[in-house]
């Protein structure tokens, strides 16, 4: 049986198990002591490693994963930050490059990051060129990490190749952020959910409703569904806090609530939120 425990107070009906996971977060600046990036396509506002460390406190999730975003770019020291702050606690996922050097990843592999990111949000400036994204994932395949791609609409669709030649585990952000207004039986989420089906390499963040739906966000739990039951030892969850670029406030209990709702058995959550994390990102009891 999933092991229970007492969470803090969170104004919310779920109690998340014990060792529960926010598998996609964020920490952002201070930007006095970790600058944003000169290219970047938005700034945000401070979201140090206090913040979300007291939110998680306040949710009852116990464990991390601490997803670099585009403000930041290549600079990974925020995040790093963060994962040798409480090593127990957090695991890293990175944005490199070519200039990135081999002795600066293997202190990302000691810190607790287990993966890079690409995002091909076309808003955020679009992705890097296909030979960046092979090149970067030969030089961590061998750490054993994995790639995580954000895409949107049609984007699983049009690097589907891409992403079934990289020989490594890929990892989906926000189920694909795929158009609602198509359903389930749209083209792009078809793709995804024969990528998942068809490739045991592949995972799937069931993360990102505030991103595809209004709130109470209730209308993308059939994209959820279908996609854990593709997949049920390869999907995720995660805030996504702190939102960054989303135009309405979100508050993280109303996520955490979905959490049910996504998995109505209770061994079906306890693999969301506690063993496919510990097996991706090698967290220890």
């Amino acid at each position: 049986m999933p092991d229970q425990h007492q969470a803090a107070p969170h104004l919310t009906g779920f109690v998340p198990p014990r060792h529960a996971c926010d598998a996609h977060c964020h920490v952002f600046g201070p930007g006095e002591r970790f600058p944003y990036a000169a290219s970047r396509r938005y700034t945000p506002e401070d979201k140090p490693k206090e913040v979300l460390a007291a939110l998680h406190d306040r949710l009852g999730l116990e464990r991390a994963v601490l997803v670099q975003a585009s403000c930041h770019g290549t600079d990974n020291r925020a995040m790093m930050d963060a994962l040798r702050s409480d090593p127990a606690r957090y695991r890293g996922v990175a944005m490199i490059d070519d200039e990135t050097p081999d002795a600066e990843l293997m202190a990302m592999h000691e810190a607790g990051v287990r993966g890079i990111r690409f995002n091909f949000i076309k808003s955020l400036g679009g992705g890097p060129g296909l030979d960046v994204v092979h090149r970067a994932a030969g030089r961590v395949r061998g750490m054993g990490w994995h790639v995580v791609l954000h895409l949107q609409g049609d984007g699983v669709r049009e690097m589907e190749e891409t992403i079934r030649a990289l020989r490594m585990p890929v990892v989906i952000d926000h189920m694909g952020r795929v158009d609602p207004a198509q359903g389930v039986e749209g083209a792009s989420f078809r793709a995804l959910l024969a990528l998942l089906r068809e490739d045991e390499r592949i995972w799937v963040k069931l993360s990102g409703a505030e991103r595809m739906v209004p709130a109470p966000f209730t209308a993308a739990l059939p994209f959820a569904h279908a996609l854990l039951r593709a997949a049920p030892d390869r999907v995720l969850w995660g805030t996504d806090f702190p939102h960054p670029n989303l135009a309405v406030p979100v508050e993280e209990t109303e996520l955490l609530d979905l959490v049910p709702l996504i998995a109505p058995r209770a061994e079906d959550r306890q693999r969301l939120l506690v063993e496919n994390p510990a097996a991706l990102y090698g967290f220890e009891d």
